[in-house]
C-alpha cells in the first residue's frame, strides 16, 4: 500500500495525465451527453441558491447536479492530496523562469502558488487588490464573455471539433501571453515589488 501511496505522489509524466484527461470527454460523452467543463458549476449553484427572476438562473439545475459533485470533488481531492499526497521534494522551475521570476521580485518558489503574491497577508493589500479581486474578476468576466472556461474549450470543445472553442482556445493563450509580457511587469512595479 505504501508503494501505491509513494507511486501517486509523484509528478505523473504527460503521457499518462494527459489521456486521462482526455479521456474524461469520451467517458462523459458515452455515459450521459454530458459536457466536461468546470465554469457552468457556478451557474447552477446560483440557481439553487439564489433562486431569482433572472432568466439566465431559471432552469432545471437539479439535472445538472452531477457538474455540482464533479467540481466538489475536485476541491476534495486536491484538499486530499495536498494534505496526505504531497510531494516533499522541491518545486523544479527551470533557472530561466526562476530568473524572469526574481526580477519581477518573486523569490520564493517553495510551493505552487508564489507566496510572494498569493498569501494572507496579501489578501487585503495593493497586491491582494489586483491579484484577487480585479484577476478574479477578469477570469469571471472573460468566463462567461467567452461562454465558458479553459477546460470546458479546449478540452471538450476542441475535442468535438467546435470552432467558437478553437477561437476562445486561441484567445485564451494570447492573452495569458500578453498579460504575462505585457501587463505583469507593469502591475508588479506599480504594487510595490
Amino acid at each position: 500500500m505504501e508503494q501505491i501511496v509513494e507511486w501517486i505522489r509523484q509528478p505523473w509524466p504527460w503521457y499518462v495525465a494527459g489521456p486521462l484527461i482526455g479521456l474524461t470527454v469520451p467517458a462523459l460523452l458515452i455515459i450521459g451527453n454530458k459536457s466536461f467543463g468546470i465554469s457552468s458549476s457556478l451557474r447552477h449553484v446560483c440557481a439553487a441558491c439564489m433562486p431569482a427572476n433572472i432568466p439566465f438562473f431559471q432552469y432545471d439545475w437539479k439535472k445538472e447536479i452531477w457538474n455540482i459533485l464533479f467540481v466538489v470533488g475536485i476541491f476534495l481531492g486536491g484538499l486530499i492530496a495536498s494534505l496526505f499526497l504531497s510531494n516533499p521534494d522541491a518545486i523544479v522551475i527551470a533557472a530561466s523562469t526562476q530568473q524572469d521570476l526574481s526580477e519581477l521580485g518573486i523569490a520564493d518558489f517553495n510551493s505552487l502558488l508564489p507566496a510572494d503574491i498569493f498569501s494572507w497577508a496579501n489578501l487585503f493589500s495593493l497586491k491582494g487588490l489586483f491579484f484577487f479581486v480585479i484577476g478574479g474578476f477578469l477570469v469571471g468576466f472573460g468566463t462567461r464573455y467567452a461562454g465558458g472556461c479553459t477546460s470546458g474549450h479546449a478540452i471538450m470543445g476542441i475535442s468535438n471539433l467546435q470552432w467558437p472553442s478553437l477561437l476562445a482556445t486561441i484567445f485564451f493563450m494570447a492573452g495569458g501571453f500578453v498579460m504575462t509580457h505585457l501587463f505583469l511587469p507593469l502591475i508588479m512595479s506599480w504594487v510595490g515589488f
